[in-house]
């Protein structure tokens, strides 16, 4: 029986107004939560005090991809698994953020970074931890080492 690839996920994003003087907003990603179905529909405000506020962002989800599956094995294989939520201010309306993706791989969340996105991690629960590591175990396949031989053993026309 193959393990199922999809885990549906909320994220709670929460704002701090003027942390300091050079700063309106500071957003942070405080968690990720999988939905099993209650958590309802839409960003819905959790609490907001005036100074700090807390979203629930709902209708995300973690997909796992056969082509990912080098990312997954780097993930779990740094000792601590962790969720990586790419997220993004509104321009707009900078006192507004939303997350964009959820995944656990840790190529993708590198490949997202180098365009320059706004990338955070948060622990990955130890339930999770054994999904992730069912679907390694089955899809990840190492290329084998190669050892590359010095240019200067190379004749002239092979370098």
């Amino acid at each position: 029986m193959q393990p199922t690839t999809f885990c549906p996920v909320a994220v709670v994003i929460e704002r701090q107004k003027a942390p300091n003087a050079w700063e309106d907003w500071r957003f942070r990603i405080a968690e990720v939560l999988v939905d099993e179905g209650g958590l309802g529909a839409g960003p819905r405000t959790l609490r907001d005090d005036g100074r700090t506020a807390q979203v629930l962002h709902t209708g995300l989800g973690v997909t796992l991809h056969r082509d990912e599956a080098e990312g997954y094995y780097l993930n779990l294989s740094t000792g601590t698994p962790v969720w990586f939520v790419m997220w993004r201010v509104d321009e707009d309306d900078p006192s507004r953020a939303w997350p964009e993706l959820v995944t656990l791989s840790y190529n993708e969340a590198g490949r997202l970074m180098d365009a320059q996105e706004r990338v955070d991690n948060l622990p990955l629960p130890d339930p999770l931890c054994g999904w992730l590591q069912a679907f390694v175990d089955e899809h990840h396949r190492p290329e084998p080492k190669q050892r590359r031989r010095p240019a200067s053993f190379k004749a002239p026309g092979e370098r």
